[in-house]
């Protein structure tokens, strides 16, 4: 079941930023260790010593890289570059390769990873029908076996046509989509497409914990039963994409009239 958080006062809803000092997070007072960090500060391409990209469109095995998205991925300037301090990720409708749209999967994999820690991404969405932004991280070694067996955390995801709400989630064997078991948080954020926040997790051996703008909306505890219910004890990287229609981001159709449309990051900040 979705545990979804609408922010409220009593003359109406207000915005996160508003009331972000309403609502206190489990988290350390402590001020954490900055162990990584890219703040986009030199035009151009992503920096390739902390980047690397995922290409394609995830064929011969996993077409649509298992959801159906209409994308193919690029490290063209078109689709990913950084520019006046930001990483801009962009997709565009465009015919490549048998696909219908660009974009770029920007990965942190084989570059560094992390077992536990905070990591934060501020970010712009995009907006319309058919954008599926996200911000997540795989496992690195895949130690219980591939997707879902070893893990998914999914920092931050929004779809085009629920523009005011964001998700946090965790796929495992035992949750996941397939099966209708995902551990889903989702919180109402109606300014997402037009404003940077700051998406987070704190990630421990105990919970997984989601944040935005320092404010906790979801959790997971740790069952301390089997790797099918918690795989999280290896190292994850992080993923920053912006994928084009799939069975949940096209689940109410694409619009042709809203190309390109852009992801932007204005920073990504991993702390221990």
């Amino acid at each position: 079941m979705l545990s979804k958080i609408l922010i409220s006062l009593s003359l109406g809803i207000c915005l996160i930023s508003q009331c972000s000092q309403q609502l206190s997070s489990t988290g350390s007072k402590e001020t954490p260790k900055m162990i990584w960090v890219d703040e986009f500060d030199k035009d151009g391409a992503p920096d390739p010593t902390i980047w690397g990209y995922d290409l394609g469109d995830g064929c011969p095995h996993a077409c649509g890289w298992g959801n159906e998205e209409l994308e193919y991925y690029t490290s063209n300037p078109g689709n990913v570059r950084v520019e006046d301090g930001h990483l801009i990720i962009e997709a565009h409708k465009q015919e490549i390769n048998g696909k219908s749209f660009s974009s770029t999967r920007l990965v942190s994999k084989n570059k560094k990873d992390w077992k536990y820690g905070r990591m934060e991404v501020r970010a712009k969405l995009p907006t319309g029908l058919g954008t599926w932004p996200a911000i997540w991280m795989l496992p690195t070694e895949n130690e219980y076996g591939g997707w879902p067996h070893s893990g998914e955390i999914d920092v931050m995801e929004h779809v085009g046509y629920a523009k005011d709400t964001i998700y946090g989630t965790i796929h495992t064997d035992a949750y996941n989509h397939i099966k209708g078991t995902h551990k889903t948080g989702e919180i109402f954020v109606p300014d997402a497409e037009s404003v940077f926040h700051t998406y987070a997790i704190n990630w421990t051996p105990e919970k997984i914990e989601w944040y935005i703008d320092n404010v906790m909306y979801h959790s997971v505890e740790n069952e301390r039963l089997t790797s099918a219910e918690w795989p999280f004890d290896q190292k994850f990287h992080l993923i920053l994409n912006l994928a084009v229609g799939g069975h949940w981001g096209g689940k109410r159709g694409v619009a042709d009239d809203i190309w390109p449309q852009k992801m932007l990051v204005d920073y990504v900040r991993v702390y221990e």
